[in-house]
């Protein structure tokens, strides 16, 4: 029994030594491609990595008109988005400059008139002085340039 593990053992050992060999690739006058633990005698080989796994073959490459026509539709998708970015823009100063004018007719008219459930009454001082002082804050928030 113990004569079977020590032989075991040795032909374990053995067995990734030689997973571990060399091989040489070469090819003969007739064109045919070999493989061999030994390099030919007279002739250049290559000597293969036997460890690392072959590199993975490249992705064919796009050809012209697909690269085309993504480039078109990444063209349009650039120009909406711009476009959004514009309407947001001006949309934000339509609202910054609605803000100053709030802001203006709150500070210099101190009998601010206000429509609540159809009714129109005038806003005490401390809700005028609020309402200021919210303007300036979204001013603040939505207004820097």
């Amino acid at each position: 029994m113990r004569s079977m593990v020590i032989v075991g053992s040795l032909l374990l050992a053995l067995s990734s030594s030689t997973m571990a060999a060399q091989v040489y690739k070469w090819v003969d006058a007739q064109g045919i491609t070999h493989f061999s633990a030994q390099p030919p005698q007279g002739q250049a080989a290559q000597t293969l990595n036997t460890v690392t796994p072959p590199p993975k073959p490249a992705a064919a490459e796009p050809d012209a008109s697909e690269s085309s026509a993504s480039l078109v539709d990444q063209e349009k998708i650039d120009r909406k988005v711009k476009q959004q970015v514009a309407e947001q823009e001006a949309e934000r100063k339509r609202y910054c400059e609605t803000l100053q004018t709030n802001l203006a007719q709150l500070q210099n008219n101190p009998r601010v008139r206000v429509e609540e459930n159809g009714e129109v009454r005038r806003l005490k001082e401390e809700e005028r002085q609020s309402r200021i002082a919210e303007t300036k804050q979204k001013i603040e928030e939505n207004c820097k340039q």
